[in-house]
């Protein structure tokens, strides 16, 4: 149950984070390696090296924000990849 919980959680960040950055999203498929990836990379991110902690009251928009963070920074970078 857990698997299903962490792919609804990576496509709903994978969304989210198309949607702030290109204007749509890229798929289910895509959204959810996206938000998988992101959820990594934010949790890395804030936690280890900025050690920032969002406390929003709810675990499930934490992890979703933390993700939407992660897939941003992700997809910024990958676009700066990308021009070259």
């Amino acid at each position: 149950m857990a698997f299903i919980y962490f792919i609804i959680v990576g496509a709903v960040a994978g969304w989210l984070a198309g949607l702030l950055t290109k204007g749509g999203g890229f798929g289910l498929l895509w959204n959810i390696i996206i938000g998988i990836v992101g959820g990594f990379l934010g949790g890395w991110l804030l936690n280890d090296v900025l050690k920032v902690s969002i406390s929003t009251g709810n675990a499930t928009v934490n992890y979703i924000v933390t993700a939407v963070i992660g897939a941003v920074v992700l997809l910024f970078v990958a676009s700066l990849l990308r021009r070259k």
